[in-house]
Parts: C-alpha cells; structure tokens; sequence
C-alpha cells in the first residue's frame, strides 16, 4: 500500500519527502526537529543577542539617603517653627520691683526715679528692669522698634519699655494705662486719645507732637491706673489729667542748668542760644541713685526769675525759663 504524497507547507511552494526534516530545523531535546524558517520557506536567522538591563545593586546607605534627607529637613522646619513660636510667646522684658510712689513734693509733679542706665540692646533681647515702670534703662536702637512712632497703642498693640525708654532719652514722654485697674473701657480709651491730639511742644528745643512725643501705651507692672514717664522721672495717677501730664512734659522733659542739657541725655537739638540755667527746685537738689547725666537734679521752670532786658528775643523763646544771671 502506498503512502499519500505529505501536503506541501503553506507559503513554501515545495514538498518535503516523508521522514525529512525541513532545511534551517534543529532538533528538538527527544530527537524531535524544532523548526525554524520565515514565512517564505527560508532558514530564519537566530534570535539577535541583547544584553539585559540590570538594576545596579544599591548599598544599604544608598537605599536610605532620600528618606534621611527628607527627615533632617522636616526635623529643620520644626525646630524653626518651634523657635518662632517660643520666641513669639516669651516676654520680651522682665521687672524685678514695682516702683512705690512716693509723697509729692510742694511745686513739683512726679517723683525722681534712679537712673538705670541707657545700654542698648538687640531686637530679641530680653531685658530685666530693676524697677518698673522704667523711666531710663537698656532699649533697642534701631527705628521703628526704638525709638518707636508716637501714637496711641491699644491693649493689644506691641509697645514695650524696650522700645519706648529710647523715645524718653531723646526727651519724649510716656504715657502708660492699665488694663487690670480699669484703664481699657472705651470712655478712658478715649480720652486717651484725645491726649495725643491736645499734646503740646517741647519747652526748649520745640519739636513738635508727633516726632519723639507722646507714646501712649498698655502697661500694667505698675502701682497705679496710669502713670507719665520722662527721663528718670515719673507721676503716677489714678485719674487722668491731660493737662497735669502737658505741664509735667513741659517742666521736666528738657531741662538746661548753668548752660547746658541736664535731660534728657540726647536732646532734639543743640543748645539754643541766649539761654540760661533756670533755679533749681529744692527737691531736684536732693541726690538721686545714678551719676548718669540724666539724673542731674530737676529743675522746676516755676522757680525761676523772669528774664532781663539783656537777653536777646531769640533766646527767650528757645528756653522757658531764663534766669537773669
């Protein structure tokens, strides 16, 4: 019996004899013929050699660089965050006593304070007043933290001794109110207020409201519901009197003796000519706590002889009181 003719491949255009293996086949493992050909019948080329991408091995330290980055950048961002809020919430002055006030002498208003020095500090330095309110002490050199504008601060606005003793060195006054003795209800807010619009000019150098004078500011480390603050000077109130605290800026805030400033220590002006040393109160000649210049005795413009014929115009204008000698 004959075997049939085997079907010739599709696409190949031949036969192939029975028991032969297709041109370009190799065997299979067992022997069977794997064939490998193109659809036209020819020997198909082997497979093109390429070379495998491998991901090369990290080490340990490689593998956690990103995430340790990441941590030491988040631990930065929180210690700044935490600095800016201890920083934002920590005092910036500190006060060791409370000043007592002290009997007014006849003729003058407020009472003498011992000078605490005029050091200046850096903004962020806390600072430790030995008595407060203070009327002289270590402030901040640097506008508009210290000096600072003049203008009426609310309870709630920054003003603090570190900025505003550098406006009383330069012969400013300040006006302080507390809260916690009932100084923040809106009547007394407004009559506040009205102190800043009502604010005369210095007695010698005449510089007008508004450029050192006056800062009214919240302050409550003090014995009484409001307090007025010239160089080493204070006066104390327990009822607002805006035109006891014009007078009080007008005596004692610039003060000149035998021909020169004796307050405050860094005057808005030179010595204006034609002036002359004003009498000396008796409680200004008692002796204070500090040789600062500041702190020369007071001098009360009330005492003084009116001047004479020979002094010029010019010079007195320039000071309130002239003497006659």
């Amino acid at each position: 019996m004959t075997q049939p003719e085997p079907k010739p491949r599709k696409g190949s255009g031949q036969s192939q004899p029975a028991g032969q293996r297709p041109q370009g086949s190799t065997p299979r493992a067992g022997g069977r013929p794997r064939t490998s050909s193109s659809p036209t019948g020819t020997s198909r080329a082997g497979r093109r050699a390429t070379t495998r991408y491998r991901q090369p091995h990290r080490t340990t330290m490689q593998r956690l660089r990103t995430p340790a980055l990441v941590a030491i950048v988040i631990a930065a961002i929180g210690l700044v965050a935490v600095f800016a809020i201890t920083t934002a919430t920590t005092p910036a002055y500190a006060c060791s006593t409370v000043d007592t006030p002290q009997p007014t002498v006849a003729g003058e208003l407020g009472q003498i304070q011992p000078d605490q020095g005029n050091q200046h500090v850096a903004v962020g330095d806390k600072v430790t007043y030995p008595v407060c309110p203070p009327a002289s002490g270590k402030h901040i050199n640097g506008p508009p933290r210290g000096p600072i504008p003049p203008r009426f601060y609310g309870p709630n606005d920054d003003a603090v001794p570190n900025g505003w003793v550098h406006n009383l060195e330069h012969g400013g006054l300040v006006l302080l109110y507390s809260c916690d003795k009932g100084a923040c209800d809106t009547a007394t807010q407004e009559q506040l207020k009205a102190v800043v619009a009502g604010f005369p000019a210095s007695a010698v150098c005449k510089t007008p409201p508004g450029v050192i004078s006056p800062v009214i500011a919240h302050f409550e480390q003090m014995p009484t519901k409001f307090a007025a603050l010239i160089w080493d000077r204070v006066m104390y109130m327990d009822t607002l009197d805006a035109q006891q605290v014009n007078d009080f800026y007008t005596r004692y805030a610039e003060r000149v003796v035998d021909g020169r400033f004796v307050a405050p220590p860094e005057p808005q002006c030179p010595l204006p000519s034609g002036s002359a040393a004003p009498a000396e109160s008796p409680e200004a000649s008692s002796p204070v706590a500090s040789p600062e210049p500041s702190a020369v005795p007071d001098v009360s413009p009330a005492a003084s002889p009116a001047a004479s014929g020979a002094a010029s115009t010019e010079g007195s204008a320039a000071a309130p009181s002239p003497a006659a000698s």
